[in-house]
């Protein structure tokens, strides 16, 4: 692990180079702060602070998604649509991390191929919006743009940008990080505390089916201790933190050069994702994280045409990079099945090797007639199947999938094997954002991954 003095500080024109490039370029889905002079301030003060993750840590994450990106490993992405400062809790943090931990688990033992571990955590605190405005009744504020920007009670206090809470931002990220390190470090993720992963959740047939396979893997266990294994490999677990990286007061103050290579490293998180509403290829988005050395993300919806993706991979990956580039594919359940395998085609036609990774979330959104956002559990699966019959349909690799889940037993998604219906809903709906599947959904949907891998399986070097 490279520590935070290996960072060289970025003062020197020479060594910034071209990483502010894209102050020069249109920019969308970025505040407008009341008080300019105070953001810069605030980006000025991120600048000073230590790095949240290390350039020995993003180059180890981009050596594993070269190999799911060739049919080795998978990645599975997860966590909040958006983080909140008071939803820092140890608690939640520790829930989060425990089903995704079990998501990985039945994907690994199911499927019987390495998982990468991948948290939507320690920064996705922006959120990029449909319209600059909310309107309610005769009120018209600012949108809630995530608690790193303002804040979502509909007052004008609360709706007013503040660039404080940029620094804030960069706390809370450091502290849910310090634990997710200690959960997954310490012996929290012994692979030998399977059966502990499930205490604390409800009751529910996706937690039973889960168990059942704990004791199938306590006895695999039992049976290689009595080999004589050593078990030093199952006491840790890697894992890695992603957001979306939005906005630029944050994320460029966050970007240092490592002394080892004098490349950039954006260090607020491992892996950082654009947006379907940023990937302009012409955009500061594309342009500054084309600069960066951290694995990229650049989410795809249906209207991505073949000329779009080509353009994306020249510029995000010249080098043809392997683990370098992965494309998030949100086509939507009724789509996906006819955009994607164009795009697959396409890419044969190339020298490149993303790691294809899908997100049935994005593209299922409903709004209920008392005005839920919610998404059904059965489009959310359907997106899944498809992405995977694309992939075969085509001979590429469905690399991973990107859901936006949480540990609590909410109820924010209609379907699943608890059935949850309309009226359900507003029982414990408790997103600021987007819905978010509950534990149960997000077992239940590690469940059906791991049978598709099963049921078909890729040749895998």
């Amino acid at each position: 692990m490279i520590e935070s003095t290996d960072f060289v500080a970025l003062q020197d024109p020479d060594v910034i180079g071209g990483l502010d490039h894209w102050r020069t370029l249109p920019i969308k889905q970025q505040p407008t702060w009341p008080d300019p002079a105070a953001a810069e301030a605030a980006s000025a003060e991120i600048a000073t602070l230590p790095p949240l993750v290390f350039a020995g840590e993003v180059d180890n994450l981009r050596d594993r998604l070269a190999v799911a990106a060739s049919g080795g490993a998978f990645l599975l992405q997860g966590g909040d649509c958006a983080e909140t400062f008071a939803g820092a809790t140890a608690d939640s943090i520790r829930d989060r991390v425990k089903t995704i931990l079990q998501m990985a688990v039945v994907l690994t033992y199911g499927a019987s191929m390495p998982v990468i571990k991948m948290g939507r955590m320690a920064g996705q605190f922006a959120k990029p919006r449909s319209s600059d405005l909310e309107t309610r009744g005769d009120v018209t504020l600012p949108a809630y743009r995530g608690d790193i920007v303002n804040g979502y009670d509909f007052t004008p206090e609360s709706r007013q940008a503040d660039p404080r809470r940029l620094v804030q931002g960069y706390h809370t990220a450091a502290s849910t990080l310090n634990l997710v390190r200690a959960f997954t470090q310490g012996g929290f993720a012994d692979l030998r505390q399977v059966h502990s992963w499930n205490k604390g959740f409800a009751s529910n047939p996706a937690n039973a089916r889960y168990e059942h396979l704990a004791q199938e893997i306590d006895r695999a266990i039992r049976f290689m201790g009595a080999c004589g294994a050593d078990f030093e490999a199952l006491k840790h677990v890697e894992f890695y933190a992603s957001h979306e990286g939005l906005l630029m007061d944050y994320e460029r103050p966050m970007t240092r050069i490592d002394s080892r290579s004098g490349q950039a490293y954006d260090t607020s998180g491992h892996f950082i994702w654009i947006g379907e509403r940023t990937r302009d290829i012409d955009g500061a988005h594309v342009d500054f994280l084309s600069r960066v050395r951290n694995p990229i993300g650049v989410k795809l919806g249906p209207t991505t045409s073949v000329d779009d993706m080509k353009a994306l991979v020249d510029k995000l990956d010249p080098e043809r990079e392997p683990g370098r580039l992965t494309f998030i594919t949100r086509m939507g359940a009724g789509r996906i099945r006819d955009e994607l395998p164009k795009l697959l085609e396409a890419i044969k036609g190339m020298d490149a090797n993303p790691l294809w990774v899908t997100d049935p979330m994005h593209g299922n959104g409903l709004t209920t007639p008392t005005g839920y956002k919610t998404r059904r559990f059965d489009d959310v699966v359907d997106e899944v199947l498809g992405f995977f019959e694309a992939h075969r349909q085509v001979g590429t690799y469905p690399g991973g999938m990107h859901v936006e889940l949480t540990g609590d037993d909410v109820t924010e998604c209609l379907g699943g094997s608890e059935q949850i219906d309309e009226a359900t809903l507003a029982t414990r709906y408790e997103s600021l954002c987007d819905p978010r599947l509950n534990h149960m959904q997000s077992l239940e949907l590690a469940f059906l991954v791991a049978e598709e891998l099963s049921a078909h399986p890729y040749v895998r070097p």
